[in-house]
């Protein structure tokens, strides 16, 4: 049964008759003024707290899982790029090394026919 703060304050008053003023402020201060219902335990905070760690395990999960994801999605990029930028450079060498020994041949060849 829910007490409303009008029978709150008639059990003061009759309260104060009885035992006087300091005494029934003593004794309505240690009555919740809410009702009983709505009082939590320690086993509802148990309870909560048990629901709460679940929840933050799960989001742990997830967020690790996303941040594997992401790492292997870097990763890969990273792999990408340096593939890409190794290919270039190594066919940047390549063709000067072949213009090079092509220049030096026919070097060698105008240098053989004037000799």
């Amino acid at each position: 049964m829910a007490v409303d703060e009008r029978e709150r304050r008639g059990l003061h008053t009759a309260l104060v008759g009885a035992l006087g003023e300091e005494a029934a402020d003593t004794l309505m201060a240690q009555l919740p003024a809410v009702p009983r219902d709505d009082l939590a335990t320690k086993a509802d905070l148990e309870a909560l707290e048990q629901r709460m760690d679940a929840r933050f395990e799960a989001l742990e999960q997830r967020m690790d899982a996303r941040f594997e994801a992401m790492e292997y999605r870097l990763l890969a990029a990273f792999r990408g790029e340096l593939n890409a930028a190794v290919t270039s450079q190594t066919r940047t060498m390549i063709f000067t090394t072949t213009g090079a020994v092509v220049s030096l041949g026919g070097l060698a060849l105008a240098l053989a026919r004037f000799a």
